[in-house]
């Protein structure tokens, strides 16, 4: 409970005081959360989970927990077409069976999702000692997660610079058009860049991570918001929030540890799941795009989302450098027009956006656009003997002119 909420968790400054002006009422009850995860922590240990089935069992009990997610996903996906079908007029009669089905899968998801949790929690675990990150056998702190409806969050960047000063949690059942109009009220008041994006898992203790059906996300976000939590006992991550760079070598960090444990995990405990042949730095994107079509010479060649974003962000960046902040706006909302032709769906492209999504540079290109601090730590990465000599170098950092040093 001490550890409590750093790393990607809410920062208060003087501009995030401003901003919670107009977000006090509908801010997300950290406080509430953490004790309520924290109890059913409590409650799943005194339980003895997951060790009271063996490894086949545990490994069962998570793939029926996916298989009931998704199926109470697809019911609640057919009681809403129901509702928005202007052709049934008695959609209650009409749902009454689904909603039956619905309510059943709610139960037994309920009584899965404590041994799910207790049995990823324990294989993250096992793996985090096979890689060395932990102290006499154990990881400080003990690996606790719970799977829960995940905050939006409230992103604002300056204008002319490309730079996230406020991100506050608000509640999840803010609807778009309330998201939007958030958004417009705070950036015409303050003159700022803003936008609200949902996040996948935040860095208190017990971590928050969101409901999904896939495996192979849950078991990195879990791993990610461990490495918060671990970074957070040690200068790199007291010091997220001191400049941009240290935020974003914190979620890089964060996020290239999340990526080798989750495969690590799922090599060792689901390898059904993975493509025949992968190795250890297995990367879903590039399995996806492995399966694309190769293109005849006359084709056109495919949407690269990442190249694109890159040269986005890398040509907005030099606008707003030159006090271009109208066209740098105005260039943003074509590209964003692009992408949408192109099959992504991106309700808005703004500086607000690059601020937020920049900092995750554990992949070349993207949305950080030419900040060398992604490729630095992407370098510390290779040059370290393993997992544990990179996080435990780059976590006693307490600059991005340390982190320079120790890859030259």
């Amino acid at each position: 409970m001490v550890i409590a909420a750093t790393g990607d968790a809410p920062r208060l400054t003087g501009t995030s005081d401003r901003v919670r002006s107009f977000t006090r009422e509908i801010e997300f009850d950290y406080p509430n959360w953490v004790w309520n995860a924290a109890w059913t922590k409590l409650e799943q240990s005194t339980l003895g989970l997951p060790y009271v089935f063996d490894r086949g069992t545990n490994k069962e009990i998570v793939i029926d927990y996916l298989r009931t997610t998704q199926s109470l996903m697809q019911a609640e996906g057919q009681i809403e077409q129901i509702y928005a079908n202007p052709d049934i007029t008695d959609k209650e009669s009409t749902s009454s069976y689904v909603r039956g089905q619905r309510d059943d899968l709610i139960a037994r998801q309920r009584s899965l999702a404590p041994l799910a949790e207790a049995t990823l929690q324990s294989q993250i675990t096992d793996a985090l000692a096979e890689l060395e990150l932990t102290a006499i056998g154990q990881p400080v702190p003990p690996v606790l997660y719970h799977t829960s409806s995940t905050p939006l969050a409230l992103i604002v960047s300056e204008r002319s610079v490309i730079q996230q000063i406020a991100n506050i949690s608000i509640l999840p059942t803010l609807t778009l058009d309330d998201q939007i109009t958030l958004e417009d009220r705070v950036a015409k008041s303050l003159d700022v860049s803003t936008l609200v994006v949902p996040i996948g898992g935040v860095g208190v203790y017990p971590t928050m991570v969101m409901e999904t059906t896939d495996l192979r996300w849950t078991l990195d976000t879990i791993a990610h918001e461990w490495a918060h939590n671990y970074l957070n006992l040690r200068p790199l991550g007291l010091n997220y929030s001191t400049t941009p760079e240290l935020r974003t070598m914190n979620e890089t960090t964060a996020s290239i540890t999340g990526n080798e444990v989750g495969t690590y995990v799922l090599q060792k405990h689901y390898p059904e799941l993975l493509p025949a042949g992968s190795k250890p730095d297995f990367n879903f994107a590039s399995f996806h795009d492995s399966f694309l079509p190769s293109n005849a010479e006359d084709d056109p060649p495919p949407f690269d989302f990442r190249a694109e974003m890159h040269e986005t962000r890398v040509t907005a960046d030099q606008m707003l450098a030159e006090g271009k902040i109208g066209e740098a706006e105005t260039y943003m909302e074509q590209r964003r027009q692009v992408f949408w032709e192109n099959g992504y769906l991106l309700r808005k492209l703004n500086q607000a956006y690059f601020a937020f999504h920049g900092a995750y540079a554990d992949v070349p290109g993207g949305a950080a656009g030419q900040d060398p601090v992604g490729p630095a730590v992407r370098a510390l990465r290779e040059q370290s003997d393993s997992l544990a000599d990179f996080i435990n170098t780059i976590s006693w950092m307490t600059s991005f002119e340390q982190l320079q040093q120790a890859i030259q």
